[in-house]
């Protein structure tokens, strides 16, 4: 079977990733491309390197041209899916690559976004851990689907398996994330120029205020433990169900010079009683079968270069008995594995597809 798909959005950075990875993807036909001010032009001006969808011209982003598709991708900044979703009620899989539908708590989406709340979709993280199984068994057959924010689905899966198997304490978690400018979207902003940010590393949403904040603590809660009794604790302790309030999480994210990838660093307590292998073995026992998301050697740590272009999370694990806490290092490529590839991995899971399908491991270099 082919599927016919509509992707909003697609003169943009996250849609053109989007293209890209459907252009190769066997069962997919797209038909029709949206933008906003940049309707009318030719699809190739704005992405020149999709030279496969070269004959298609952006249309109008509305309800009418999205409508009548069996997939439609929206691809928009933050705030304004909410307003097709409602309308595409007749189509049979609709993927957000913004945030409106991510988070469950409407308290959460006023503190860091604000505007209209809409109701939460499956979340679009397949090889996340929650409760006793996977994210992927709530996508199976999904119709809506949120894809994720690139620097909240990094830092969640580098830290759900300690937090699940109750070997670190997240109760104060720290993360410093290096971020290519790339994931802001690519509209005229100042401070993400050339001129300035090459030859430079800028902090920004420091002191709690990023968005990606309470997605983070949304999937990692969904992750902790939740039988036993007592507190957090090591393997074989008692446990507790974790609840949002109980991830404490200092979140700083940097901008470097480099146009795509993620280079994440999160720490947390090593828990009262764990034990280095338990440690590590919480982490082996999370993803040593996943395909997308792969622990490397102990000693070995990623770089953001092994991963451009890949569907891939490369992390490396180290763990700090001097300081007592779990070091987690994880690159992805924020436009593929951190949103359009998330994305179209959800999709084939949804479908009933190879979940590999359109998607690779293997990054380009140099």
């Amino acid at each position: 079977m082919t599927y016919s798909v509509a992707v909003s959005g697609a003169s943009g950075y996250a849609g053109g990733e989007i293209l890209r990875l459907l252009a190769a993807h066997p069962d997919i036909e797209i038909r029709t491309v949206t933008a906003h001010s940049n309707a009318g032009q030719p699809l190739s001006e704005h992405q020149p390197h999709l030279r496969s969808l070269a004959h298609l011209t952006l249309q109008d982003t509305t309800p009418e041209i999205l409508a009548g598709h069996d997939i439609v991708f929206l691809a928009l900044p933050h705030g304004q899916s909410g307003q097709y979703t409602d309308a595409l009620a007749d189509t049979p899989l609709v993927i957000d690559a913004g945030a409106d539908h991510r988070l469950t708590s409407r308290d959460s989406w006023d503190a860091f976004y604000g505007g209209a709340f809409h109701e939460p979709w499956a979340y679009g993280v397949p090889e996340l851990l929650v409760g006793e199984g996977k994210q992927r068994e709530v996508l199976r057959d999904a119709h809506r689907i949120a894809a994720p924010g690139c620097n909240a689905s990094t830092v969640s899966l580098s830290l759900a398996p300690g937090v699940a198997a109750g070997v670190i304490d997240p109760s104060d978690i720290v993360s410093v994330l290096a971020v290519g400018p790339s994931g802001a979207g690519k509209s005229l902003k100042t401070h993400l120029l050339g001129s300035e940010i090459l030859g430079t590393a800028n902090p920004y949403a420091v002191g709690g205020t990023h968005r990606h904040i309470p997605e983070i603590r949304q999937a990692l809660a969904a992750a902790g433990p939740s039988t036993g009794s007592g507190t957090q604790g090591g393997a074989g302790s008692g446990t507790r169900a974790v609840a949002p309030e109980d991830i404490r999480i200092s979140f700083t994210p940097v901008i470097v010079p480099m146009a795509r990838g993620i280079l994440a660093t999160s720490t947390a307590p090593i828990a009262p009683g764990a034990t280095d292998a338990q440690i590590r073995d919480a982490w082996q026992n999370a993803y040593g079968d996943e395909t997308f998301v792969q622990l490397l050697p102990e000693g070995r740590f990623p770089r953001t270069a092994d991963v451009l272009g890949a569907n891939t999370a490369l992390m490396g694990l180290a763990i700090d008995r001097a300081a007592n806490r779990v070091t987690v290092v994880t690159a992805v490529d924020n436009l593929v594995k951190g949103t359009a590839g998330a994305a179209v991995q959800s999709m084939n899971i949804a479908l009933g597809l190879p979940e590999d399908r359109a998607l690779t491991v293997n990054g380009v270099a140099p």
